[in-house]
């Protein structure tokens, strides 16, 4: 993984820690527990492109 990437994200995360977290626990993250927050924070970002959200059966 991309050194840079990671820093940028533990800086991102630092100035705003998601909510039940504070600054020092990211600060003191290990890159491999940074990359898991971040994936499970943004998963379901591609998702959002439905307008409709809801449950459907296909």
């Amino acid at each position: 993984m991309d050194g840079q990437f990671i820093r940028e994200l533990r800086l991102k995360y630092i100035q705003n820690p998601p909510e039940g977290m504070t600054a020092a626990l990211v600060r003191n993250m290990t890159d491999g527990d940074l990359l898991d927050m971040h994936y499970f924070l943004t998963e379901d970002d591609d998702l959002d492109d439905d307008p409709e959200e809801g449950f459907y059966i296909f």
